[in-house]
């Protein structure tokens, strides 16, 4: 596979070990791009809903090759979120390649850019953390629901529906608490004297650019690996949000196809 060459990737919330991490998709984009900075800016591994009894393959082949890209000399930093939270004692520790971080801020071309995962600025953690993991729990039950619905639409040929992203789009509608996350984001960019700022956390990709006082500071959520596919990369002297879109399994394709009855069409959305 052909690798773009980036100066810096960034991703959020894979949440390892739980049933909605998209382990494979997360390997296809690692190996779809030759970054010398890797920032995994937190929620990378789920131990709030981490079990001993899942941790399936895919998953472990995907922590394999993060090691190998270590060992090619990738510099990889892993700043910590609330999910990952028992790294936060750590902060600061490089062990070859690896440097675990409770922030960053990273300076290309003379622009500093704060890359954190954002948990500090949701008041829910802080104010009512119980709520914060009965949500956690809640949301993780219901992608279990909708990877048992997904399995026999895209056998069909159809698109994933995702149920959770849904209801959340629901849910927020028209709800302020967003904002004031982005809010409270660009006042720490501003504090550090950094002209772009770089989140995760909500599950939420966005980009967009906040008016201050003493000028204007960029604000980008990296998004997911559950529900969006999305990254931060710096290629070309700039910062690009990027939605990944899985390259087709040609062979898989001709394989369900030759199993279809002569005269029956299905509806390749899903390629």
């Amino acid at each position: 596979m052909e690798q773009r060459n980036l100066e810096v990737a960034v991703i959020s919330d894979i949440h390892l070990a739980t049933h909605a991490c998209k382990a494979k998709s997360v390997l296809k984009y690692l190996k779809s791009i030759a970054p010398k900075i890797l920032v995994l800016n937190g929620d990378i591994i789920d131990s709030w809903r981490f079990s001993r009894s899942y941790f399936p393959k895919s998953h472990l082949k995907l922590v394999r090759y993060m090691i190998k890209m270590l060992e090619r000399g990738v510099k990889v930093y892993y700043v910590s979120g609330n999910h990952d939270e028992f790294l936060r004692k750590f902060n600061l520790s490089e062990l070859g390649n690896l440097k675990i971080v409770n922030k960053l801020i990273i300076n290309l071309n003379g622009q500093r850019t704060l890359i954190t995962h954002g948990d500090i600025f949701d008041n829910i953690i802080h104010k009512a953390r119980w709520l914060a993991k009965f949500g956690a729990a809640s949301y993780g039950l219901l992608t279990v629901v909708n990877k048992a619905i997904n399995e026999p639409i895209r056998f069909l040929g159809f698109r994933d529906i995702t149920i959770h992203k849904s209801i959340k789009k629901r849910l927020l509608r028209g709800d302020r608490n967003l904002t004031r996350f982005e809010s409270a984001a660009v006042s720490a960019a501003k504090r550090l004297d950094c002209s772009t700022v770089i989140c995760g956390h909500t599950h939420t990709p966005k980009d967009k650019t906040e008016i201050t006082d003493t000028g204007t500071i960029r604000y980008i959520n990296c998004g997911d690996w559950v529900e969006n596919l999305t990254s931060v990369e710096y290629c070309g002297s700039q910062w690009v949000l990027n939605h990944f879109i899985e390259p087709v399994d040609d062979t898989a394709i001709e394989e369900l196809e030759s199993m279809i009855p002569e005269g029956f069409m299905l509806n390749w959305q899903g390629a």
